[in-house]
Parts: structure tokens; sequence; C-alpha cells
């Protein structure tokens, strides 16, 4: 009787249990889908890249003195590169939200909506720095807009849905979960990425990530993993989106607030040496002369605790925070200094204009990171490299920094030269080297194809085997 006893209350207990949980768990996504798939759209760009062909049914090798002898001879073609990604429609009258990286240097833009009709598309404006550009959709027609969420009541497990087009295939919509909150993952200095498990692929850039109230909460931008989803995708979120949105529409560029002050992580270390209750705020480095900070008596050394009534707890707060303030705008600034708080009231300047910000954006290094399986290290390619090394303006692809002594390139490339594309894919970023380098490694024949500028600038062909 008594094992009868605690084998119905289990029962009891575990159906209360699932019907809670249950009361959480949507049945279906398709309302939700259905209502919001026809403001979401799928994008495609196209763009002229200008190469140098060789005009003989030949390579010289590496060095050989034909190279230079018949370098002249080489002639310009054009071909066409497409590229594609995601958006969504916040206004009737066709404004539409994407990612920057997805219409960056494009000279057509072709927006998809509900699946069947097209309209080409000219930007309003696009911010690099948070990787957001609007689109107005060149029609008279009239669209169903979706509306921006709260973004900072989204909660770690709240349900979301993506919809995008991911590898080309338009209207795909994927569930999940907030699996974090405020993530960093080094690509910009205002990262705060609402962390997501729903599938996110190549294509799906500058979609919307939903709430269950069909409400934008933020803008799918960036996957981790090499090959494709594996569960980790990060979206901007909606709240700080909206600003540089709304500004973009206003003004057609941003307008951030400048403090002109370089900050780092308050450590353990330097809280007890400062007598600071526990590691918090944002440690001044160094001020910019003539800047916001700099008039207003801000020194290095400084701990920044307070921004305009918001706590900083941690360093990469103040950035976020600053930049969203109205440029002009008068700021309560509490300090740590020599072991006791102050106060000071500083008038905010603007990020865009300040000289601070030109002469860091000029000398800003781009990150090198590795390939694995080619053993070799690379960037991206800036402008500079484009001009001085006269190359056609819309190149676009990866520097070799590193060839390791085991790498299967040694013999066939060398540093400085540049990686244009690979399996006769285009390659812009190092996610698309490593597909292509998977895509190889998964075949029957492990030769991999690629398209480089030598560090003489000659565009050349290069098969490797990778076994």
């Amino acid at each position: 009787m008594k094992k009868l006893k605690i084998f119905l209350t289990t029962i009891i207990f575990s159906f209360f249990i699932n019907a809670a949980y249950s009361q959480n768990t949507p049945s279906s996504f398709a309302d939700l889908a259905e209502k919001l798939m026809p403001s979401v759209v799928n994008i495609s760009t196209k763009q002229t890249v200008v190469t140098n062909t060789n005009p003989f049914p030949f390579q010289f090798p590496p060095g050989s003195p034909f190279e230079d002898m018949f370098k002249e001879f080489g002639t310009p073609q054009e071909r066409q590169s497409t590229a594609l990604g995601s958006g969504f429609i916040i206004n009737s009258k066709g404004i539409v939200v994407t990612n920057n990286h997805v219409i960056q240097d494009a000279e057509d833009i072709i927006v998809r909506v509900n699946g069947d009709k097209e309209f080409t598309a000219k930007v309003i404006g696009a911010d690099p720095l948070s990787d957001i550009a609007v689109l107005q959709l060149d029609t008279k027609e009239k669209f169903i807009p979706v509306k921006f969420g709260n973004s900072d009541k989204a909660r770690i497990g709240d349900w979301v849905i993506a919809i995008g087009n991911p590898f080309g295939l338009g209207g795909t919509v994927t569930s999940g979960i907030i699996s974090a909150r405020n993530r960093s993952i080094g690509l910009s200095r205002y990262e705060d990425f609402i962390q997501t498990d729903a599938s996110i692929n190549s294509g799906n850039s500058g979609g919307p990530l939903f709430d269950m109230n069909g409400d934008v909460i933020g803008i799918n931008t960036a996957i981790l993993g090499r090959s494709g989803s594996i569960g980790i995708g990060f979206s901007i979120p909606s709240n700080s989106a909206k600003i540089v949105i709304d500004q973009l529409i206003e003004f057609g560029e941003t307008k951030r607030g400048w403090l002109g002050v370089r900050i780092q992580d308050v450590t353990k270390e330097i809280a007890e040496v400062e007598k600071l209750d526990k590691p918090r705020g944002a440690l001044v480095a160094s001020v910019a002369e003539n800047s916001p900070s700099d008039q207003a008596g801000v020194k290095a050394g400084d701990i920044i605790l307070e921004f305009n009534g918001e706590k900083i707890s941690e360093m990469k707060q103040l950035p976020i925070i600053v930049a969203r303030t109205e440029v002009g705008k008068k700021v309560i600034v509490k300090i740590w200094r020599n072991k006791k708080e102050i106060t000071k009231e500083i008038t905010l300047g603007r990020l865009e204009t300040s000289e601070d910000f030109k002469v860091a954006e000029k000398s800003k290094p781009k990150k090198e990171l590795n390939i694995d399986n080619l053993k070799i290290s690379v960037r991206e390619i800036t402008k500079d490299d484009i001009k001085n090394r006269n190359l056609p303006n819309q190149t676009s692809g990866l520097v070799i920094t590193k060839i390791e002594n085991d790498s299967p390139l040694k013999n066939s490339i060398e540093v400085n030269s540049i990686i244009l594309e690979a399996q006769k894919k285009k390659i812009r970023t190092v996610n698309d080297l490593n597909q292509a380098v998977k895509q190889v490694l998964n075949s029957s024949q492990k030769t991999i194809l690629l398209v480089i500028y030598n560090s003489q600038n000659q565009r050349r062909y290069i098969g490797v085997k990778l076994d």
C-alpha cells in the first residue's frame, strides 16, 4: 500500500510538472510564422570584380624571369560576384533593415518579398561599426511591417524564432531559445549580442529574431562554427539596433556620443590597490587631448563607475552606453579617484568626427586568424592593401601572413599572396575559406583549387593536394 501511494504521488507530481512545462512550450509556431513571413525578405547583391587574366595557355613558375616579361600582356576582365542575405520590413513604404556586410560594396541590390515579388533597393544608410544597413525598396507598393520589441526584457530561456534566407533557401523558419545575453565575440567595439540556439546559417545574416509576440528583438548577424550552424548564433539586440536604424533613416549616418578616453578592465588587483570594494567600472588608461573628458578634468587612472545614471559593472558596457547617448548632451559621470568617489559633468562630443576616431580607424590592424587545415595565418584585405599594391578597387580576399613549414601550400604559395577564390568560389572571409577546405577534405579528390594574387600581384591558379 505504501509503495502504491509513493507511485501515485510520483505520477501526480510528474503530471503537474509536465503540465506546467507544456503551458510555456508552444504547441506550434505555424500561426506566428504565417503572420511574419510576408515581412521578412531575401536579399541578393551583385558587384563587378575586375581581374587580370593570363593570356597564355600555360603558367610560369614563381620567380621565373618570364613572369615580369609577360605581365603587361595580361588583360583586365570583369566578372559578376553575388552574395545572399536576409532582411525585414519596418515601414509600410518599404524600408528594409539588414546587415551592412550583406550589401557592402554592392552595385545592385535585389530584394524578394513574400517569395515571389522582386524589387530593386537603394541604401539609405549603412554603419560598419554596428553592421547595420537600411534600404529603401524602389516601389510605391505598400508592405506589412514588423515592429521592434524590447530586447532588454528578453530572458535567457525564452522561446525565439528566426526567419531568413539560409543558403538561398528563402522563407526558412527555425526555432530555439535565448541561450545567453551580453555576449562579446571580438567583431567590434559595440558588441552586446543575444546568443540563440535557433539555427542560423550563411544567408541568415540581416534577418530578424522574433519573440513569441512576433516582435523583433534581434538582428541575426554571426555564427560560431566554421561549417555552419552548431547551435550558437548571435543577434544584435533590437534596443541597440533601433538607435542606429533611426539615425541612418534620419541622417544617412550615425551620430555616436564620444567621451575621448581609452579604457581597460578593472582587475581584482587594481581594485585592491585603489581600495575599491570589488572589481567594477572602467579604468581610464589615457585621455585624448582636447576631448570632452579632457575638458572636464578626467585623468588617466580614474575609474568610471557610473555614466548618466547607469552603473558600469564591467568595462565593455561603457562604450555601448556612451555610443547610444545623444551628441552634445551634458551627462553626470561618477569617478573613483584617490580612493574616493567624485563627480564630473561632461558634454559629449561626436565619435565619427573626432580626431581620435579617425586615427584609430586608419591604424586599426586586421585580426590575423589561423587556417588549421592549411597551416597558414591570414587576415582580410584592407583598402590600404588595395591602394599600396595597385589592385582593382573591388578586390576582396585573404592576405597570407604566415606559412608553416609543414603547410601543404609551402611550395606553391608565398607570404603576402592574396587568396581570391577557392573551389571557384569567391573568398571574402576566413569562414568562406574554411568551408571550401572542409568541402575538399570531405571529397574523394582531396585537391583544392585556389586563385591568388602572388606577391608580384599576378593572378595565378594553384592546385594543392591536402591529404
